[in-house]
């Protein structure tokens, strides 16, 4: 049986003592880090948190399938990584389902409330972007619950009740600071520090953020996924917890009603595909970004690169413009109950073949820009002994959110509506200039850079892999997807290639202060203008073999595998 970075067990039937917790955490804080990577015979879990990833492995080592170990992983994470994600925001879940040899699409994604409008965000007639990234108004109707509890009654075999023990637990008696925590809750301090919510949880008595390895609590949140029992969306969406987060949000200048939280429901997606290389590769639809990933493959098929290194100037030359062009067409994709997304048509052999002529006929210099470091975004991957396999990547947006937390409920709160065109022309939080495809519309929901991935061979599942990172998810897990399925790494391998990312506006190419500096070199000899950053992005992976699980997590975040 393999172990993530964590030892940490959840027994079965009797729950240890917070007491008896604590000495575990400070155990595991003194032992030595564990592997990135682990293998395994029957179930996996790869996450951005060891202790979500043991959560959800023990789901399964006691009957649970992958959906219920991808609810409790879920529910983990929103306490672990608070920063990133929980039930203040909303995801994807892309499910394949063994029994009938079928994928599915579960979009939990936030939607704008029921008034607001792009006025919403003008002052003195001129759009403020920082509106929609900071305070009540950037605040779109959460999804997280309500995705959580569609997927649980359609696939689950356990009860809500059950999948949020460890959580609650977690939340109540304590958890450990992961060091990428502690920096978000560093970086943020200034906006957050003020706000007793925040405070209560993430600061020390002396007002100071807490440090990686400190312990902290949040126990209006145990009490919060306590209450919610096992219909937790009567309570979030109708019930007290309902009138909390109105009035909350009421107070502070938002425009989120009751009427908004009982409106919302789910969306079941049917997935999207491409060939590669004889692969079947699937993803999620938009209002997902997974389509682009699809089109930059399609477009790099024709040019045999395999023999290439992965970190190689010749095929770095390459991908780079290809990516970029992906991110062009990119401009097409909205929310489709808004906007009809050409999908079929940019994912056309003819469509393709243009594409990727254009690409390669660009290649231009432009000012440099400023780099947003932002992980506020979470994924990870399960599949269980069936091997049915459950991608998940959920968010808040950036880093804590809207930098809002509901006291009495210990929640988060999202930031999504940064995620639309706030008004032509105006980028948002990563640097993104969006299109009048994705502007702001009452109960639209926003376009996701989020990228869940499922491949397949010979009709069995091979590879799950997804990313966090703001619109680096999609260039990262573009490129784990091509360092796995072209130059035969592992996941530990393909996740810790260094990587670059070209978003197109602006026109230039990041990439990881690891990489080669013969590369580097080599990119600006031939025109590109390239930019040094440290990290790029955050991805987990699986590669599933009939025998065995390989399974990695990313070090640029931090995270654990765990398997049996």
């Amino acid at each position: 049986m393999l172990t993530s970075q964590i030892a940490y067990r959840l027994k079965s039937a009797v729950w240890i003592s917070a007491f008896s917790f604590l000495l575990c955490v400070v155990a595991d804080l003194v032992s030595p880090t564990r592997s990135q990577a682990s293998d395994a015979r029957h179930e996996m879990v790869a996450a951005e948190g060891a202790l979500a990833a043991d959560a959800g492995l023990e789901v399964m080592k006691h009957g649970g399938n992958a959906v219920d170990a991808a609810v409790a992983t879920s529910l983990v994470l929103g306490v672990t990584n608070a920063a990133s994600c929980g039930i203040g925001g909303g995801g994807f879940m892309l499910i394949y389902w063994a029994q009938d040899h079928k994928l599915y699409g579960l979009d939990y994604r936030e939607r704008a409330p029921m008034t607001v409008t792009p006025a919403s965000y003008l002052r003195d007639g001129k759009p403020d972007e920082r509106l929609a990234r900071t305070g009540a108004l950037a605040v779109a109707v959460p999804g997280e619950l309500a995705g959580l509890d569609a997927a649980l009654r359609r696939f689950g075999s356990m009860r809500f009740s059950q999948l949020s023990r460890q959580a609650i637990r977690l939340a109540r008696d304590g958890f450990p600071i992961s060091p990428h925590l502690a920096k978000d809750i560093r970086l943020t301090a200034a906006d957050i520090s003020h706000q007793p919510g925040f405070r209560t949880v993430f600061f020390n008595d002396a007002g100071l953020p807490l440090q990686a390895g400190a312990i902290a609590h949040n126990p209006a949140l145990a009490a919060l996924l306590e209450r919610l029992g096992n219909d937790p969306v009567q309570d979030f969406y109708h019930g007290k917890s309902a009138h909390q987060l109105v009035d909350y949000l009421a107070r502070n200048g938002g425009l989120l009603t009751l009427r908004d939280l009982a409106e919302y429901r789910p969306i079941w997606r049917s997935p999207i595909s491409v060939e590669y290389r004889g692969y079947q590769v699937y993803t999620m639809p938009p209002p997902s970004s997974g389509g682009i990933v699809l089109e930059i493959l399609k477009m790099i098929e024709s040019e045999p690169i395999a023999h290439l290194a992965a970190d190689s100037p010749r095929y770095l030359a390459y991908l780079v413009p290809m990516m970029r062009q992906g991110f062009v067409d990119r401009s097409a994709y909205a929310d489709p109950a808004y906007v009809k997304v050409p999908v079929a048509q940019l994912l056309s052999a003819s469509h393709i073949l243009q594409a990727r002529e254009v690409a390669l006929r660009k290649n231009r210099a432009v000012p440099a820009i400023a780099v947003v470091h932002d992980h506020g975004t979470s994924n990870f991957c399960v599949v269980d002994r069936h091997r049915n396999v459950v991608v998940v990547t959920t968010t808040i947006n950036t880093i804590f959110g809207a930098k809002m937390m509901v006291p009495e409920m210990g929640v988060v709160l999202n930031n999504e509506m940064d995620d639309f065109t706030v008004a032509p022309g105006v980028p948002n939080a990563f640097k993104l200039t969006q299109s009048a495809a994705n502007e702001i519309a009452p109960g639209k929901r926003p376009l996701s850079s989020m990228s869940p991935l499922i491949a397949f061979r010979d009709g069995r599942p091979v590879l799950a892999a997804g990313g966090s990172g703001g619109p680096t998810i999609i260039s990262s897990v573009l490129q784990v997807t091509l360092n796995q399925l072209d130059f035969r790494l592992t996941p530990a391998q393909a996740i810790a290639q260094p990587r670059v990312h070209d978003q197109a506006d602006p026109d230039m190419v990041l990439a990881e202060s690891n990489l080669p500096a013969a590369t580097f070199s080599a990119l600006r000899q031939m025109g590109y203008r390239v930019k040094s950053v440290s990290e790029l992005g955050a991805v987990n992976s699986i590669r599933i073999d009939p025998e065995v699980l390989m399974g990695a997590f990313d070090q640029r975040k931090g995270g654990g595998v765990a398997g049996d």
